[in-house]
């Protein structure tokens, strides 16, 4: 049976499209927000003025919109996230602006079925212009595996499954692929449409049950979670020797953030839930700090704001992101 060569062979960085592009550079760190772009109570936001608040955040410089995928209410969990399926969200979000990368954060591999995630994927990446970035993690919500019919003692298998058999949809003409759970292809049928670059790029949230070296081999990035600065310094490290394992050049390190953004822009950094309640130049300080570490993307979630989002956003816009050689886009 004949094989058709992959769309990916001597790709380097700048083929991963505009979104990667504008979010990812070595010694850079860019700024990105988390839908919804909104403070609430309890775990359902109301996703109030998003699109206003999109465009807004693009034209004041952040690099990145993103959406995770949540299927299914788990009062256990708490958090819902933005309500939306997130490949439809995202598409909604790209017809309202025109340069600011779209990400996930991330998608449940396993969970769904890899033509289908596919097909999404590359969908969203020809509706935006090339500006998707694929998010991709294991899940880690009790009431969601059993749902979907699927075994959580599988999520590993799972995963890099979806992973391999994603992958060779987007970046091969009528592949041949066997994949042990999600059934196979034999060369007679063929994902269309392909994404606008030569690879879409993915990056993997955690480790998704598997090993720091297959992440840094077989992804585009990785997506941590937050730390202290100190502890977020040893874990970019590991990064970095995984990928020098693994003979990867540069792959950059995203990671989210909780901030309740105070009025006193030199408010003292204090704990909340997976960041810091702080004033503006604390941020730009902690910025820094991470920059220097290698930290390449902050996410920002402003769940816990105490003021009102749409000033948090222009606040951060105006007074942080241009600390960072951004500036803002009058014509978004």
């Amino acid at each position: 049976m004949f094989t058709v060569p992959s769309l990916a062979e001597n790709v380097g960085p700048k083929s991963f499209g505009r979104g990667y592009a504008s979010m990812f550079a070595p010694d850079r760190l860019t700024v990105g927000v988390y839908f919804p772009i909104e403070s609430f109570d309890g775990p359902e936001p109301a996703m109030r003025d998003q699109v206003e608040l999109a465009k807004e955040a693009e034209r004041l410089g952040f690099a990145a919109l993103w959406a995770r995928d949540v299927p299914l209410n788990d009062p256990n969990f708490g958090d819902l996230g933005q309500l939306y399926d997130p490949f439809v969200w995202l598409a909604t979000i790209a017809a309202h602006t025109s340069s600011i990368a779209l990400a996930t954060g991330a998608v449940i591999l396993p969970l769904h079925h890899p033509i289908d995630v596919a097909k999404a994927a590359a969908s969203l990446d020809h509706l935006s212009g090339g500006r998707f970035v694929f998010g991709v993690a294991s899940g880690d919500r009790p009431v969601e595996y059993p749902a979907y019919g699927r075994d959580p003692a599988q999520r590993g298998d799972l995963f890099r499954d979806a992973f391999d058999y994603s992958q060779t949809l987007l970046t091969e003409r009528f592949p041949v692929h066997a994949s042990a759970h999600y059934g196979q292809l034999a060369g007679g049928g063929d994902l269309v449409p392909k994404p606008l670059s030569p690879r879409l790029p993915f990056l993997v949230t955690g480790q998704s049950q598997q090993s720091l070296d297959w992440i840094a081999q077989r992804s585009d990035g990785w997506l941590t979670y937050p730390r202290d600065v100190a502890k977020q310094a040893q874990v970019v490290s590991k990064w970095r020797q995984a990928l020098d394992r693994v003979g990867a050049g540069f792959k950059p390190v995203a990671q989210s953030l909780y901030i309740d953004l105070a009025e006193d822009p030199d408010f003292a950094p204090r704990p909340i839930h997976l960041g810091y309640r702080l004033g503006r130049n604390r941020l730009a300080d902690l910025f820094d700090d991470l920059r220097s570490n290698g930290i390449n993307h902050v996410a920002l979630n402003l769940k816990f704001s105490r003021r009102p989002v749409a000033d948090v956003i222009d606040e951060i816009g105006r007074d942080v992101i241009p600390h960072f050689g951004i500036e803002p886009n009058p014509r978004a």
